[in-house]
Parts: C-alpha cells; structure tokens; sequence
C-alpha cells in the first residue's frame, strides 16, 4: 500500500491540506499521515480552525513515504519554507523520484528548492516569480513527472485527484469521484429571487 505524508504547517490553509487526506482516503488504496512541524499534533489554520495531526515530524521515518505533499497559506507556506526537515525531505524525494506534491504559495518552497528547475508548474497567481527556474501554466493542476502543483483551495480535490491518479490509476479516481458526488454542474431554476 502506498504511503504519503502531508505536512501541516501553522497558519496552513486547512483545506488544501485535508481535501487531500480526504481524498487519498477514500482510494482505500493508500494510507496518508498529516505531520505537525511543531513540538505538538495541535495545528492551527490560517483561518484560525485548530486540527491535529497524526504525528509529530521529529517521530517520522521518511523512508517509509512514497510521496509528500505540501499545502499552502500564509503563513503555513513560510512555516513550510523554513523548516529544514522540510526542504531536505522534497529535495531528496525529488531526487528519488517520489511524488512531492504542492499547492496554492507552496510551490515556491519548491522553487526556493531547486526542484522545479526546467519543469512546468503552477501556483496561486501572484507567486509566480517564485517558481525559480519553472515555465508557469495557469492550469488548475500541473503533473510534470513527479512532481505536482496546484493553484489553490479551489483546485484542492483536483489536486488530491491528480495525486491520487499519479499514485494509482483513472479507475482509483473514478471510484473516488462517485464517492464524493464529484461533478461540477449547475441548475439554476429560478435567478428572479432576491438573495
């Protein structure tokens, strides 16, 4: 079974990071641990919700994970940044091939990294710049071998679908999106109402 981690930085935005852990989840084909930076699981979001994670990033073997995910917000993606159990785990799963998966502000720690150096990437639009070395798209989703960027928490459970697509297969991701009712459509019977 395939396992990622998932670190959840304070002031992190909560629903990049557990849209995944949900997704991944679901696939009941890989397992996902959410990893606090800190000296405790409590987490707080950048929108002020407070959540705990499975563990403590000082109790993580990191051989064990298959890929490492990495969700924004500020200032969680600066939390991320100047973690350096952080930069050292995307930087060697980057050379290893794993997955290193990020969203939103959070590519820029892999800019900063090195790791996006003649690969195509996206991120929330103003953090371009930061994408060292990277040709920027506009997509919701860039997978460029194994690496993954995302745009923001709009785009978190296509993000956590690509993931899942890259890990597994398009039948995990069907299985998953019949699960979650996954289908963006829009009836609107009525648009003479007062809101």
């Amino acid at each position: 079974m395939k396992k990622l981690g998932i670190f959840m930085a304070e002031g992190c935005e909560m629903i990049e990071g557990l849209a995944v852990v949900d997704v991944v989840r679901r696939t009941g084909e890989m397992e996902i641990i959410t990893i606090a930076l800190g000296e405790t699981k409590e987490v707080t979001s950048s929108h002020n919700v407070t959540f705990l994670a499975d563990v403590l990033i000082s109790d993580v073997n990191f051989e064990e994970l298959d890929g490492i995910v990495l969700p924004g917000g500020m200032p969680g993606t600066l939390n991320l940044g100047a973690n350096e159990t952080v930069n050292a785990v995307v930087k060697k799963f980057a050379e290893e091939g794993k997955l290193v998966a990020a969203i939103c502000a959070a590519p820029s720690v892999l800019g900063a990294a090195g790791i996006l150096e003649g690969r195509h990437a996206t991120c929330h639009p103003g953090f371009e710049e930061k994408l060292i070395g990277a040709t920027c798209l506009e997509d919701a989703v860039v997978i460029d071998g194994h690496i993954v960027t995302s745009r923001g928490m709009g785009t978190a459970v296509d993000f956590g679908l690509a993931i899942v697509w890259l890990m597994l297969d398009d039948e995990a991701v069907e299985k998953v999106k019949k699960s979650i009712v996954y289908d963006i459509q829009w009836e609107v019977v009525s648009e003479n109402e007062e809101v």
